[in-house]
């Protein structure tokens, strides 16, 4: 608790900070407080009257501003009224003498930001403290002048802060060329009549001073590569000596290199030599930003890393613990993509996992384990228990990702880490780091099947105390979906109903889900399930009842069951269905509502027809994440059509692919589905015209010449009105099931009805048209997809000798194996 007598000491200007008739030792034992409890505005407004006193008392005026300072930095907003009497009030306060008390009228007139009119009583003051023989008062008057100011007075002013440019005072040049930033993004010609003397300063002995130079000068051309490529190359040459300007002129040079093309035949970059060379640089930062700037360069070979990876290991033995620190993250970082390259390291690494920084240890580790072999996991994973609980989240995040990518390089010791994932899952965490380990189980669980059932487990408890709804439900969906395929679907159902009783609505819906799937897919626990959702039925939620309704009418066999109905994806969107059951609300129709009415394209509002053309149709993969989503959202939509319902299973689904300009009155993008035997195009066609709408919307494809493809069922859009996706579908039937390059030429043809301005409904009569589309590209790509590879050597090996090829390829004479490998 604080005080009465606190509180009113924080509002004395006179009175001190701490009591003084007591000892350290009874202050230790009280509670801390700050010195601007209890401040309000008012009473400060009230106090602000000091400034108007004829004998200034500048210790009172200086705690005056302190505190208006603090209540505009945490939000407290003065009126127009209180802001012009507070400035008017502060300007009196340069009739003062105090160094002190005039810094703090630089600081609240910076902060008041005067309107143009009130400028000018202040100006003269400012340009008097400019031209003062005290550099503090003309250094701070040039940073206050050109926060202030505008374009008209800054024209009045220019001829003064080029001298404070090249001013023999470090604080004033620095203040000017700061100021120069702040001004260039407004008045950039302005400044850029400074460049002379710029330069100047670029040449000055301050190392303050010449860092500031170096900034505003590549500011002013950085739009101009030539120009940066210029100075770049004049300031390498040695004229920079300032540990700062260096560092900045490394971070220079290494843009310079990145948008620059890569030398052919193994030859070194430009400026890299440059870069090089100041990993010999007797500043320590200068030497780690070279370092750190070769390995982020693109496509860096392991010739440039070797210098800068030499360097860092220097770095992992020094005294200085932000020099490890620095170090060893770089490396991290290489590793992630050149593990090969940081192996050197291990040995030094070793020596820094019992470092007393524990952010060091941590990346240390998480490094070995990138960089390390399989036989060296089951040392560094005792290591990381012994000081995993005393790291912030944020690096147990980092350990935990090291982890996820060791799972994936070394399958065969699944065991071990998932036993320690689980160690450290029942620790305590925030919500990123307790999400990294079940994506990592998640992962394990995905991609090796042998893990599977351990890692059902360990889930399992951890949704026991899971504190975190999002996750219960992330582990709750995995349960139900990979719990009824296992060897013993029964054990888990004891954790899934425990959520039911213990949990949130939201967590008590997705065990319910959970629980039903059981029922679907294991006919031994069905009676056991229906039980269970029996009990449900009584819920206080309404969300957890109706599930548990819909799930029991159907395990129950009093409607139409089956698991694709019950958790299959919809073939429409939600927006769609939305939009489709308030017109049957609206309709006096007395039949029941049929879900396959709704079509499969959202229903967006028409704002602007030529806005809508702009975006594009492909919104199931705008929505989706995963290519394994996109799949099953697209075989939702395939099933809807009965024709295809013989085509098997869909292999792969393409990103669409644009067949119009964006700015065309027809937008039409295709989406290739590729079947064993067949191959299905999605036309997806949008309208931006509002006086008309198409009917009969078909895409004809011409096979003319084409072997091995012929066209099998062409299913035209009904009505396409303006704003609102369709689709129109053509089927390709293949004689041969390998790939394909085709190049299809197509043409969209629709039927155009106007639509009257007097109803707003499209008239009977019609005409026919046609919309020449781009050639659609068929290309072997469309007949691959990515497939999860845990071991890719394993799998290698694995492979029979049927499946490989000989050959030999001649390339001729070759400069050397570079070359050679260019051409491959």
């Amino acid at each position: 608790m604080v005080s009465s007598t606190q509180v009113m000491n924080a509002q004395d200007a006179n009175a001190p900070l701490r009591d003084v008739g007591k000892k350290d030792e009874e202050r230790e034992e009280e509670v801390e407080y700050s010195p601007f409890f209890g401040i309000e505005k008012g009473l400060v407004l009230q106090e602000s009257r000091v400034f108007h006193d004829s004998h200034l008392d500048s210790r009172k005026c200086q705690q005056v501003i302190t505190k208006l300072l603090y209540l505009i930095n945490q939000g407290e907003s003065l009126t127009k009224v209180e802001a012009t009497e507070v400035f008017f009030a502060v300007t009196k306060l340069f009739q003062a003498k105090d160094i002190g008390l005039r810094r703090m009228v630089y600081l609240i007139i910076k902060e008041l930001c005067p309107s143009a009119d009130d400028v000018i009583i202040v100006t003269s003051s400012l340009m008097k403290d400019m031209n003062s023989k005290i550099d503090t008062y003309r250094s701070n008057s040039i940073r206050v002048l050109c926060q202030i100011t505008d374009s008209m007075l800054l024209s009045q002013i220019e001829r003064y802060l080029k001298q404070a440019v090249v001013d023999k005072n470090d604080m004033v040049a620095s203040a000017a060329l700061v100021s120069g930033m702040h001004l260039a993004a407004e008045n950039f010609d302005i400044v850029k009549r400074w460049s002379n003397e710029i330069q100047e300063a670029v040449q000055s002995k301050h190392p303050l001073v010449q860092f500031h130079a170096v900034g505003l000068l590549h500011m002013l051309r950085q739009n101009d590569r030539l120009a940066v490529n210029k100075m770049v190359t004049n300031l390498s040459r040695g004229q920079v000596k300032s540990p700062l300007a260096q560092c900045l002129l490394v971070r220079y040079v290494a843009d310079v290199i990145s948008g620059s093309q890569a030398p052919e035949g193994g030859e070194l970059r430009p400026f890299y030599e440059f870069l090089e060379g100041c990993l010999r640089h007797k500043s320590e930062m200068v030497i780690f930003e070279a370092a750190r700037a070769i390995t982020e360069l693109n496509d860096v070979t392991t010739r440039e890393l070797a210098p800068a990876i030499t360097v860092l290991q220097l770095f992992l033995s020094s005294s200085k613990p932000v020099l490890r620190f620095a170090a060893v993250r770089t490396l991290n970082r290489v590793a992630m993509s050149n593990p090969l390259a940081v192996t050197n390291c291990n040995i030094d690494m070793e020596g820094l996992i019992s470092d007393q920084n524990r952010s060091i240890a941590t990346l240390a580790i998480t490094t070995l384990l990138k960089t390390g072999n399989e036989g060296s996991v089951d040392r560094l994973l005792k290591q990381i228990v012994t000081f995993i609980g005393e790291i912030g989240d944020e690096f147990k995040v980092v350990v935990v990702d090291a982890i996820h990518s060791m799972c994936l390089k070394y399958p065969q010791k699944h065991r071990v880490l998932m036993s320690f994932l689980s160690n450290i899952l029942r620790d305590e965490g925030g919500f990123e780091y307790k999400k990294a380990i079940v994506d990592t189980i998640l992962m394990l669980i995905r991609d090796i099947p042998d893990a599977k059932e351990s890692g059902l487990s360990h889930l399992c408890e951890f949704i026991e105390d899971c504190e975190f709804t999002s996750l219960s439900t992330q582990i709750l969906h995995l349960l139900g979906k990979e719990g009824p395929k296992s060897s013993d679907p029964a054990k888990y159902i004891r954790y899934i109903y425990n959520r039911v009783i213990l949990e949130n609505a939201t967590v008590r819906a997705s065990a319910v889900c959970a629980l039903a799937r059981f029922g679907f897919e294991c006919e031994n626990l069905r009676e056991r399930v229906i039980v269970l959702l029996e009990r449900i039925l009584y819920d206080n939620d309404d969300e957890v009842r109706d599930r548990a309704t819909f799930f029991l009418a159907q395990l129950k066999g009093e409607v139409e069951s089956s698991p694709t109905l019950a958790f299959g994806r919809l073939h429409c969107p939600l927006s769609s269905l939305e939009e489709s059951l308030k017109e049957y609300l609206a309709a006096p129709d007395d039949a029941p509502f049929d879900i396959a009415t709704v079509p499969a394209a959202p229903v967006q509002p028409v704002v602007d027809p030529k806005a809508q053309s702009k975006a594009k149709v492909g919104h199931a993969l705008a929505i989706q994440e995963t290519e394994e989503e996109k799949a099953e959202v697209f075989e939702a939509q395939l099933g809807t059509v009965p024709q295809f319902a013989g085509l098997g299973k869909l292999f792969k689904s393409s990103a669409p692919l644009e067949l119009t300009e964006s700015e065309t009155e027809y937008h039409v993008a295709c989406v290739k589905h590729i079947f064993p035997s067949h191959m299905v195009f999605q036309f997806e066609c949008t309208n931006t015209i509002e006086e008309q709408v198409l009917d009969d919307v078909s895409v004809e494809v011409d096979l003319t010449g084409m072997d091995g493809v012929e066209e099998q069922e062409s299913i035209p859009l009904n009505r396409l009105v303006c704003g609102v996706p369709g689709s129109a579908y053509v089927c390709i039937k293949k004689s041969d099931p390998g790939p394909l390059n085709l190049k299809v030429p197509c043409v969209l043809r629709f039927t155009v009805k106007e639509i009257d301005p007097s109803t707003g409904e499209p008239e009977e009569d019609g005409f026919e048209d046609e919309y020449q589309l781009e050639d659609l590209d068929v290309v072997s790509s469309d007949f691959v997809r990515k497939a999860a590879v845990p071991n890719f050597k394993n799998s290698w090996e694995e492979l029979g000798e049927e499946v490989e090829v000989v050959d030999e390829y001649g390339f001729g004479v070759k400069n050397g194996l570079g070359e050679t490998i260019e051409m491959v």
